[in-house]
């Protein structure tokens, strides 16, 4: 038997979406990026972003029949604060110097709590979407694809300017982590 395939606007929609989410894995790919990364770097950073994008909404949608409201603000809570620690690390070490060791990318801790904060609107929007019924599949893929290539982007435009603007890009990447991790909590 063959699966129904998904109504045009249904794509549109999904589309839309995944590139709002994406976005936010774009600016925050600027921020980090403006450390100054290698390129394997960025295509493993992207890589883990992209399965975060499809593992989030995929529980999410799984919670969202349960308890929708609570759990939505709650992981944006939880992940605009975890974007205010790692901007204000990023900004207090660029002060700082050598002396102080900055949020590392290349620890599976530092990539998994990167990635985790870049992805937890995915969650949020996963419960929202839970309750609507979808086409999963075509959604968490549109997330995925949409996280992975705009982190990348984001991460490939970052490392560039970085080059232009020194040793500063650090901090700046701290501050563009720092104003996301506010609108997360705030807005």
């Amino acid at each position: 038997m063959m699966a129904a395939v998904p109504a045009f606007g249904q794509i549109i929609t999904i589309t839309i979406m995944a590139i709002a989410l994406g976005m936010d894995a774009f600016s925050l790919g600027l921020g980090m990026g403006m450390r100054g990364i290698r390129l394997r770097d960025i295509l493993k950073i992207s890589l883990v972003i992209g399965f975060f994008h499809v593992i989030m909404p995929l529980i999410g949608m799984f919670m969202g029949q349960y308890v929708s409201a609570l759990l939505g603000n709650v992981a944006t809570a939880a992940g605009g604060t975890l974007l205010i620690l790692l901007g204000a690390h990023m900004v207090y070490s660029s002060i700082k110097g050598e002396s102080v060791q900055s949020f590392d990318h290349r620890t599976l801790w530092g990539l998994l709590v990167f990635s985790l904060s870049v992805s937890i609107d995915s969650f949020s929007v996963g419960v929202s979407l839970g309750m609507f019924s979808g086409d999963q599949f075509l959604t968490v893929m549109a997330f995925g694809l949409s996280g992975l290539a705009m982190s990348m982007a984001g991460l490939l435009l970052g490392r560039n300017v970085a080059n232009w603007i020194g040793e500063w890009g650090e901090a700046i990447g701290g501050v563009i982590l720092l104003a996301f991790g506010l609108k997360f909590l705030f807005l």
